[in-house]
């Protein structure tokens, strides 16, 4: 069995035209919500063994102030390939996971991690399942158990385990 935990990056800032998208840093209320995520992950687990981490701007820093508020210091990976590359894609580098890595988190982006979640959780918690039906949005994760032994198996048949939000969160 592996657990999957996906958190889509915090709220970003668009106020400087000169950055690339790629370069967009954390908005104010994206610096106070992506803690809010860690300390739920602390609060109601798992901990993650393994990061696998856009190197966006505003997705590294989701998962520094996540990981602070967590506690925790897992290793980490940046993968550019994380950037832009739709639910497929996400899904592909996620199959290349290692194996010893049996919880691991993935910090992304929209609509990548809508779709991927809606792909691989078929069932789960109804109230769950219901929120992540309705929308994805900023420092969303999600909590997915996957009935596989390699990370290469995972697809469709996964349970939502939980959907939180910044507003659920602090709840």
């Amino acid at each position: 069995m592996k657990t999957l935990i996906l958190l889509r990056h915090a709220k970003s800032d668009w106020a400087d035209p000169e950055l690339t998208d790629h370069d967009r840093p954390l908005a104010a209320r994206g610096r106070d919500a992506a803690p809010k995520m860690g300390a739920w992950l602390k609060a109601h687990g798992p901990t993650p063994d393994l990061v696998l981490c856009s190197t966006a701007t505003r997705a590294r820093q989701t998962l520094a102030l996540a990981l602070e508020a967590l506690g925790a210091a897992p290793e980490t990976r940046f993968d550019r390939g994380l950037y832009l590359a739709g639910g497929a894609g996400v899904l592909t580098r996620l199959r290349q996971a290692p194996d010893d890595a049996a919880t691991l988190l993935l910090v992304g982006h929209n609509p990548d991690l809508e779709q991927l979640s809606r792909r691989l959780a078929t069932t789960g918690d109804a109230a769950a399942l219901a929120r992540l039906a309705e929308k994805y949005p900023t420092a969303g994760l999600a909590v997915i158990e996957l009935p596989v032994e390699r990370w290469a198996e995972a697809g469709p048949g996964g349970r939502l385990l939980a959907f939180e939000t910044p507003r659920t969160a602090g709840a």
